[in-house]
């Protein structure tokens, strides 16, 4: 005689198999799951075989039974996790259309949209929406889908309209219609009204969002300043928290940065954020191979984080295997078509193959597909920047750029570099003198400094290139520059090459001639994210 009944067996294998789930031994449980499922198809012929004796003893105890729907959807989570997506989605297909809960619909779109079957997951997040209507997920994954944002709202109607307190969620699916459009500027106006309405003011999930869209368009000191909002209303914020990151590590911030990647390892190691936060790291301290770890680690976590992959490429690209980064930088813009960051980063990579034919098609299409804002004029004379024959079309732009928003590092810089090979000083000095009166930047700093030792200003160029370097203490151009100008200033009489020896023996050569080499190998690897 047997210790456990049939329906017993069953139970058992499916605790049993939820044990193994917990203890991360997925495929262990994906086996005692199956074998759960067979025991449950026995335990049913049984029950049809003997239904006298089956209803009065058996039912009461079957209701209570795990239900076989529940068991499968575990096991495409196991699947998930193995990274065996069309094992997923087999097992998932398999349950018939009518028993298939909201949680089941959503696994399938999300399965389906990446898997690249944009119909099927749009249907699936459909569902979603018609067993519940508030499913913010499931209306997220439909405006990513380029489903219309009227379309969606029109799903949400009734339940906007019967339950009090909703208004807000009209105006919410519009904001995120237009992130997803690549709409940034008419996002951050729509979520900045949302956030001044009482239930959302203070709403973790909307500075996050705002955050990332003013990351976007280039507004990098907003962007931090909502972060860091966002921070301290949620010290467990793991999500956006890679950006922040790697903004902190543009500004020189690097302390920060450390402190910020100990604090979210310590929330938790099983997210890419933390990895990639202190990848950020590594990079701006020219650990390239440890940051390339990093970030190879971080997409093994996630395979859909953008910034590991950006992490990854940049990384790549410093160590001079650009054909690889270019795979990274692709998978990224695949990801997120509407991100510049991502483009800029392939675009670098075209220019340092000196394959600026591949790099102006690049930045043309993103030009036509963004439209014509001051980042993308940027980008495209930036391309422009890198032939002869294109140099007055680039000057045309970037006026276009700063005209647009005249406090844009990027084109100030463009247009610098572009003064600067004109031997236009004087112009360039104006320029930048202007953009600092409202915001202070370590590049600007140093590029003042570099266009006043053209026009023999010496010591105020001294005081700029200390400025950058207090912005920066790492930024090797403009310790160069201090180096340069000391190295002008002493002596050269006859009277004292008599002591070249000694110097020799003091080893001051050899410490500038370091220097000199670390400054070139900066100069080449500085650049992070197709930024600079």
């Amino acid at each position: 005689m047997e210790m456990f009944s049939p329906s017993q067996k069953y139970q058992l294998l499916v605790y049993h198999a939820d044990s193994l789930f917990h203890d991360k031994e997925y495929r262990n449980a994906v086996s005692k799951y199956t074998m759960a499922l067979q025991q449950k198809k026995a335990l049913t012929k049984t029950s049809k075989v003997r239904p006298s004796t089956g209803n009065a003893a058996t039912t009461p105890q079957n209701q209570s039974l795990p239900s076989e729907i529940e068991v499968k959807y575990k096991m495409a989570e196991c699947y998930t996790m193995l990274k065996q997506d069309k094992d997923a989605v087999a097992i998932l297909d398999g349950i018939p259309s009518r028993q298939r809960t909201p949680k089941i619909n959503m696994m399938l779109a999300n399965l389906y949209k990446k898997a690249g079957q944009e119909r099927s997951a749009v249907t699936s997040y459909k569902e979603v929406l018609r067993q519940c209507p508030l499913a913010l997920d499931a209306i997220l994954g439909l405006l990513s889908l380029s489903v219309k944002g009227a379309e969606v709202a029109s799903m949400t109607l009734n339940v906007i309209q019967s339950i009090p307190n909703l208004d807000w969620l009209s105006a919410w699916i519009k904001a995120y219609a237009f992130v997803h459009t690549g709409d940034n500027t008419r996002a951050i106006n729509t979520i900045c009204s949302l956030e001044k309405k009482s239930l959302l003011r203070d709403n973790v999930d909307l500075l996050g969002t705002l955050a990332d869209l003013y990351f976007r368009v280039g507004d990098n000191k907003n962007a931090i300043l909502k972060f860091e909002q966002a921070q301290m209303l949620d010290p467990y914020l793991i999500k956006g928290m890679d950006i922040y990151g790697y903004l902190l590590a543009r500004e020189g911030r690097l302390e920060d940065v450390e402190n910020l990647g100990c604090r979210l390892f310590n929330i938790s190691d099983q997210h890419a954020e933390p990895w990639v936060v202190s990848g950020c790291h590594s990079f701006y301290t020219k650990r390239h191979s440890r940051a390339l770890y990093l970030g190879a680690k971080a997409i093994q976590l996630n395979s859909n984080s953008v910034q590991a992959l950006l992490l990854k490429g940049a990384a790549l690209r410093s160590m001079g295997r650009v054909q690889e980064a270019i795979i990274h930088f692709r998978e990224a813009i695949r990801l997120a078509p509407c991100r510049l960051d991502c483009c800029e980063g392939l675009i670098e990579c075209y220019l340092a193959s000196n394959s600026v034919r591949e790099a102006m098609v690049m930045a043309n299409n993103v030009y036509k597909t963004l439209g014509a804002n001051a980042q993308t004029l940027t980008l495209l004379a930036t391309v422009c920047l890198e032939e002869p024959v294109t140099q007055e079309k680039a000057k045309t732009l970037l006026d276009k750029a700063l005209l647009q928003r005249p406090d844009y590092i990027k084109a100030v810089v463009k247009k610098a570099e572009l003064l600067s090979r004109e031997q236009k000083y004087e112009e360039g000095i104006s320029l930048l003198r202007g953009t600092l009166a409202n915001q202070s930047d370590c590049v600007l700093h140093r590029m003042l400094g570099d266009f006043l030792v053209a026009v023999n200003e010496f010591q105020e160029a001294m005081d700029q290139y200390s400025i950058a370097l207090s912005l920066d203490p790492n930024d090797q151009k403009s310790l160069e520059g201090i180096q340069k100008m000391e190295k002008e200033e002493s002596p050269t009489d006859a009277t004292q090459e008599e002591d070249v020896d000694d110097m020799e023996g003091s080893g001051e050569e050899g410490d500038l001639e370091g220097s000199d080499s670390e400054a070139a190998q900066w100069a080449d690897q500085e650049q992070w994210f197709g930024m600079q």
